[in-house]
């Protein structure tokens, strides 16, 4: 990790813990997203490509959208629903930053990509059961624990009936404590999916490029 990346990390980290103090602890995306004023190296997460464990996961299944429909949760400026798009997908990506939306809009020019700005927590009724195919890269990680069991249950709502759900994720132990953000979910967190009514049908570790491999979990799930 550069100079710039390790500041940008703790930038993130300043703003996200003022937020959580205020009590509004999603306020902090949109008000990153500003303060990065169109940098996008001061957003750690936005390097304009798709997520590289998406990839390696797309790449060995073979994913194809062959015209279905996907959703991207939390897709900040819209690189993994470009992925998808270019798999076959008609994609739907929501942020609850109105600044990363527009800006995804920019990046996507006249791309057919609809992007939404929308809270995970209040999200529109009639996206409830109606992808095949919902994709979660760290969106879950950064919310206080408090809101993790929520955050979960909402994210399984929007598999239709035989679709599936991608999850990637920074990876610990069940018993291993965190206490900075992002907090990493562990295979008894990542249980709650099961116990909203979508089944595991893969689940793969994947370890990172840092100088100190960061694992990951990759785990897809299915709706029956």
């Amino acid at each position: 990790m550069d100079e710039k990346e390790a500041a940008a990390r703790e930038r993130v980290k300043e703003i996200a813990e003022k937020f959580i103090a205020e009590g509004n602890p999603t306020g902090w995306f949109d008000a990153l997203y500003k303060e990065a004023k169109g940098d996008n190296e001061k957003i750690p997460w936005a390097d304009l490509e798709p997520n590289k464990f998406l990839v390696r996961f797309a790449e060995a299944t073979k994913l194809q959208g062959n015209g279905r429909n996907a959703l991207v949760v939390g897709c900040g400026l819209g690189d993994d629903a470009r992925f998808l798009q270019d798999r076959g997908f008609r994609v739907t990506g929501f942020d609850i930053s109105a600044t990363a939306i527009e800006w995804a809009k920019r990046i996507c020019g006249d791309n057919k990509i609809n992007f939404f700005v929308a809270d995970l927590f209040s999200s529109p009724k009639e996206w409830n059961g109606a992808f095949d195919f919902v994709l979660e890269v760290y969106t879950i990680q950064p919310l206080p624990l408090s809101l993790r069991e929520s955050a979960i249950d909402e994210i399984a709502k929007f598999v239709k009936k035989d679709g599936k759900l991608l999850v990637v994720t920074r990876a610990r132990e069940d018993n291993e404590e965190v206490t900075d953000p992002p907090w990493p979910l562990s295979k008894k967190d990542l249980s709650r999916f099961e116990k909203s009514g979508l089944k595991q049908i893969h689940f793969e570790e994947m370890f990172g490029d840092e100088e100190e491999p960061m694992r990951r979990f990759v785990v897809e799930y299915e709706k029956s």
